[in-house]
């Protein structure tokens, strides 16, 4: 389950829906001239139908977890709801080989992370916001409710209604549950809830968390890189016993870690692999450990409900673990990511004034 949300390029604007990543640092979307099959079947844009467009020309490779493209560099005026950011250098893909991004509900990606892991020293949108003092402070924060014991993958679909609010310096989405084919009834994300996330560019809110957000340094200026003390389950420390390194990433669905480590996490937790992928049976959750992640001293706990996504197929319910093996190589790992399966659970504000990230519950 990804979530995503509209931007608009040029002028007059062309729409795009675009993935809000912390774990890169770029913006692409599809370029008209590309016939790859995953660009084909979504919006492309037409340079030559902005009067605000403006061609760099550099090539453009870009490879994520799950898929890769090539493309050029281009500039233009880039709206992220009311923010709108000039002279912004993006991606236009034209090329998107496999089938990655084929049957992606988003047409492109909008990176948050840091200019120092974009892709041909190009400066991402939130960088250029700051620069162009369009926000009030130089942080945005990620809200991802979760209703019920998980997500019913492929079947509430989440869009994003944008809303501008607090003037003219923040910019806010509200993503809206809407109803897809055959949305089945709880413990189903709510389809009529009104708010299924947000992304607050330029402060965080209250609203969304309980208590106060413990501020966590940055480690590593490149992803949103964090120390994590130690992982317990159950509450015994089964891994990162002398601390280790994560990510906070947005883009990346579930938690993953070393495979190694992963490997026996699916165990412990009574996971079997199932075509490669690992399930639990439903009625097992309530006796299933709780996990917890302890940052800056503080534990995060995610219960059996939360570390769980329920999936449907053939009518039937079936139970997968949110937990997934990554080997990141040296120098950049190994690195533990926190992905939606976390975020859902806790609220987090992306300080890039101090270097900090702000973790506090969320509230449902």
């Amino acid at each position: 389950m990804e979530y995503f949300g509209q931007i608009s390029i040029g002028t007059p604007p062309q729409n795009f829906t675009v993935v809000f990543d912390t774990g890169s640092s770029n913006l692409w979307v599809p370029s008209v001239y590309c016939v790859s099959k995953a660009c084909t079947e979504h919006t492309r844009f037409q340079p030559t139908q902005s009067s605000t467009y403006q061609v760099i020309g550099t090539p453009f490779s870009i490879q994520y977890g799950t898929g890769s493209l090539t493309g050029i560099i281009g500039s233009d005026q880039v709206a992220v709801e009311g923010l709108a950011v000039s002279n912004q250098q993006f991606a236009e893909s034209i090329s998107e080989p496999g089938k990655a991004f084929l049957d992606a509900e988003f047409d492109g990606i909008l990176g948050l992370a840091y200019p120092s892991l974009a892709v041909d020293g190009v400066t991402p949108v939130f960088d250029n916001m700051m620069a162009q003092n369009l926000v009030e402070l130089p942080m945005f924060s990620v809200y991802m409710s979760s209703y019920g014991h998980g997500f019913a993958l492929g079947c509430c679909l989440e869009t994003l209604a944008l809303q501008h609010v607090w003037g003219e310096s923040w910019g806010k989405f509200m993503l809206n549950g809407q109803k897809s084919f055959m949305c089945p009834p709880p413990p189903c994300r709510n389809p009529d809830s009104p708010q299924g996330g947000e992304v607050l560019f330029g402060g965080f809110d209250t609203s969304r968390f309980t208590g106060t957000l413990n501020w966590v340094p940055v480690t590593q200026q490149g992803y949103w890189q964090i120390q994590l003390d130690n992982i317990q389950l159950g509450g015994t420390v089964t891994f990162c016993a002398n601390g280790c390194q994560a990510i906070v990433d947005t883009g990346t669905s579930l938690i993953t870690g070393p495979t190694k480590e992963i490997k026996e996490l699916q165990n412990l937790i009574g996971a079997v692999s199932v075509d490669g992928e690992y399930t639990v049976e439903c009625s097992s959750l309530s006796s299933m450990p709780d996990l917890t992640i302890t940052i800056n001293g503080l534990p995060y706990t995610l219960s059996a409900q939360a570390y769980t996504l329920m999936e449907y197929a053939d009518g039937m319910a079936f139970c997968t673990s949110g937990f997934q093996g990554s080997d990141i190589p040296p120098p950049t790992g190994p690195l533990w990511i926190l992905g939606d399966v976390f975020i859902r659970q806790f609220y987090s504000v992306f300080d890039r004034g101090n270097n900090m990230v702000g973790l506090a519950p969320a509230v449902p």
